[in-house]
């Protein structure tokens, strides 16, 4: 699934491309993408006309700002935008939404697994959107509150791999970038938020914030099929832990370790991140 770093590589790619550009047409062809609103004549009556004003950001989902109506939409597993200069004929069976502009170009949704979504709300109204309220500080953020994540964190005896993927503490970060700024920061996948002391909780924010900066400049992790509109990252040439079981650590060549932690493969060095709770 694509991470913040994916995500937000493709916002500045879009950014880059649609800014300023009018929708002339809209085709759905897979309906169940789209959520909000519930008729598809509806949703695609509202974009009609709607010039792109700007595309955003919040956790995983992208924000694309019109004139009146923002569209949220939700990548989940293999969700992709793919921009092209000129009108196309035809489209594979992939391709669910297709966003014809008004300058003949063409912005193609395309989505093996089907599990993404779109919803357009009143433009101002995306605040009030449930998924996104529910979202938890993002690390990047410069009004990130440690003191708030610190508290979120010592009420918790589940092991912090999974208090770090739960995206209504923490935001917009997966398996990949959990497992590396836990090791980063030199802390157990296991261990519980409550046996983390203050010490240890800063040298892990500073981590997320490493990690997904390197990453963002990286153009995200090419694990499986992501890719931005301008090909592969290259984040996961740049990976601390992940996906490298059985290989040495960079810090102290003991082979690096996989386990499961609540159901996902969990990457770590047994030596520098020892396995203990205070």
């Amino acid at each position: 699934m694509p991470e913040l770093p994916e995500v937000e590589t493709v916002r500045r790619s879009l950014e880059m491309l649609i800014i300023g550009k009018t929708i002339k047409e809209v085709n759905v062809f897979y309906p169940k993408i789209i959520r909000i609103p519930g008729d598809i004549g509806e949703f695609k009556w509202i974009l009609q006309g709607q010039t792109i004003e700007g595309i955003g950001r919040k956790g995983k989902y992208l924000l694309f700002y019109m004139n009146s109506v923002t569209m949220i939409s939700h990548l989940r597993m293999e969700g992709k935008y793919i921009y092209h200069e000129e009108k196309m004929k035809e489209f594979d069976k992939h391709t669910h939404v297709v966003f014809t502009f008004t300058d003949g170009s063409i912005l193609q949704y395309r989505d093996v697994r089907k599990f993404g979504t779109m919803d357009v709300v009143s433009k101002g109204k995306e605040i009030e959107f449930e998924s996104l309220k529910k979202l938890g500080q993002e690390p990047i953020d410069p009004n990130f509150d440690p003191e708030l994540f610190k508290q979120q964190l010592k009420t918790r005896s589940a092991p912090i791999k999974q208090s770090l993927l739960n995206q209504e503490i923490v935001s917009g970060l997966g398996n990949i970038y959990v497992d590396d700024s836990l090791a980063l920061s030199k802390i157990h996948p296991l261990r519980t938020g409550n046996s983390l002391t203050d010490e240890e909780i800063d040298q892990l924010i500073l981590a997320m914030k490493q990690v997904l900066l390197k990453a963002i400049e990286k153009g995200g992790s090419t694990i499986r099929t992501y890719e931005s509109f301008y090909g592969r990252g290259s984040m996961q040439d740049h990976l601390i832990v992940y996906g490298r079981t059985g290989q040495p650590c960079y810090q102290c060549g003991t082979l690096i370790e996989k386990i499961k932690v609540g159901g996902r493969g969990t990457h770590f060095c047994p030596n520098c991140q020892k396995n203990f709770n205070s």
